[in-house]
């Protein structure tokens, strides 16, 4: 007679040998290719081995997955430097000149609307060129100061706006009038002045906002934002007033010359009837009231 625990663990070895012949159960250890080898395959971290009757698990070895061609041809695109953006610019407008000139006219550099207030340095002197900021402190028996161009730019100021709007600090004419004019305009823009500018009238508040960026224009109290000489505000009104006026009447000029000619009237057919006959005298004038 066999025992309770001797057939129980008959039993037992019986399926444990029953599962061990099962080709569900085991797995057979294929052997590693070489490819597999050489390649930087992930493996699973290594398990225990399984006790006997446990169903035993293959290792599985994962391959990084290589990138599509688009994604490396999007990677290739993303690494060249983007071309720098294109300069700002903007329009110049009769009302914006004359704001213009009216800065050149407080801050000495007006010299007759001639180009050569865009050379004017601190202290009347003119620079050589204008293919850079000159960058260079001049000092007179009360101050020093490094400002140049029609607008008197300070270095960093300059360097900022350039930085900005796009524009070579060196090279040709990269301290020209065209590009001191929108560097201005970029200025007053930044001080909230510019949609007052466009309204063509020379107001206090105008003044007053581009006080901070120029000191000969003056505050709401009529004075200097940083205390040194100022123009007044009734002259700088009349001055602007003067040069707005004159650029709209060059404008309307310059807009009539550039108009084309109208075409030449058809002629008047049949000829013989009483409406043409009626058209040629006019076209000769009222007669004369002499006898």
């Amino acid at each position: 007679m066999v025992s309770p625990f001797a057939k129980t663990t008959l039993c037992g070895l019986g399926a444990c040998l029953a599962s061990l012949a099962s080709p569900l159960a085991v797995s057979a250890a294929q052997p590693p290719t070489r490819a597999e080898l050489l390649s930087p395959a992930l493996t699973l971290p290594h398990q225990a081995p399984a006790r006997l009757g446990a169903p035993q698990v293959r290792q599985v070895r994962l391959l990084p997955q290589q990138p599509s061609a688009a994604a490396r041809s999007t990677a290739v695109a993303l690494s060249v430097p983007l071309p720098p953006p294109a300069p700002r610019i903007y329009a110049i407008t009769p009302e914006r000149r004359a704001l213009l000139n009216t800065i050149r006219f407080a801050e000495g550099t007006w010299a007759g609307g001639e180009d050569i207030g865009y050379r004017i340095i601190f202290g009347g002197g003119l620079m050589p060129s204008l293919d850079r900021h000159p960058n260079r402190v001049v000092r007179t028996a009360r101050y020093a100061s490094a400002a140049a161009g029609a607008y008197q730019f300070m270095p960093p100021t300059w360097a900022m706006v350039s930085r900005k709007l796009g524009f070579q600090l060196q090279g040709p004419e990269a301290f020209g009038p065209q590009v001191q004019d929108q560097a201005a305009l970029f200025l007053i823009q930044r001080r909230g002045a510019l949609h007052l500018a466009d309204q063509g009238a020379f107001t206090p508040d105008l003044a007053h906002r581009l006080a901070p960026e120029w000191a000969s224009f003056p505050t709401l109290a009529g004075r200097s934002y940083y205390g040194q000489p100022v123009k007044r505000y009734n002259e700088l009104r009349q001055f602007y007033e003067q040069n707005l006026a004159y650029l709209r009447r060059q404008l309307e000029l310059n807009t009539l010359a550039a108009a084309p000619e109208p075409p030449p009237k058809p002629p008047c057919l049949p000829e013989d009837s009483l409406r043409c006959q009626l058209e040629a005298l006019d076209a000769v004038g009222p007669r004369s009231s002499g006898v």
